[in-house]
């Protein structure tokens, strides 16, 4: 790996701790965004007011209160992240992919343009990340139904197997008893039974 392959690896895994999801979109604050591309919040938010029309909703929003307070919980970092120590007067503006790249344009800065490319593929890595582990998810999910499905099957055919050796050694065990002995037959003179003598008298 060359050593501006690092650079760039690491400069991207370094902007990619600054994003935090909002809406179900991966954003990046207005604070963060404006450090990252060396200038001012305020400058970058100016730039920002005067080209609205090139930041949709899908590339920038402000961030409702109960938005910004999760955003604080997620990011888990300084005030610096959101705004600096004294904290703000208004929630943040935060920016998309899109939106990024868009600031980068309408700051028109070589340093903007230059980061902008990083940030482009930190955004870009998080989204391999989240399809690699969407995809593992899904596999080992498929795995563990298939176990389930293969332990079933085995319990079945122990429960069938258990039963059949049951018939065949209850049928040894019969096969292995000696047979009843026929009645003896009494020895001597038997004086025949009312029943027969009364009969005979007839």
């Amino acid at each position: 790996m060359s050593n501006s392959t690092s650079v760039e690896l690491a400069a991207a895994e370094s902007i990619s701790l600054r994003i935090a999801i909002v809406r179900g979109q991966r954003v990046l604050t207005d604070a963060d965004l404006a450090a990252l591309y060396g200038v001012e919040t305020g400058r970058l938010n100016e730039a920002v007011k005067r080209n609205l029309p090139k930041f949709p909703q899908d590339f920038m929003f402000t961030l409702s209160a109960e938005e910004f307070a999760s955003l604080r919980a997620q990011l888990a970092t300084s005030n610096d992240a959101l705004g600096g120590r004294g904290g703000r007067r208004y929630a943040p503006r935060v920016f998309t992919e899109h939106g990024a790249l868009m600031a980068a344009t309408v700051l028109n800065s070589p340093r903007a343009v230059e980061v902008s490319l990083y940030v482009v593929r930190a955004f870009v890595r998080l989204r391999e990340l989240a399809a690699s582990h969407v995809d593992f998810a899904h596999r080992l999910d498929e795995m563990e139904a298939r176990t389930e499905a293969l332990a079933k099957h085995q319990e079945t055919f122990s429960r069938q197997a258990s039963d059949q050796f049951k018939q065949v050694f209850d049928a040894l065990r019969d096969l292995m008893r000696p047979p009843s002995p026929p009645p003896k037959r009494p020895i001597g003179f038997v004086p025949p039974s009312d029943d027969a003598s009364a009969s005979s008298d007839l």
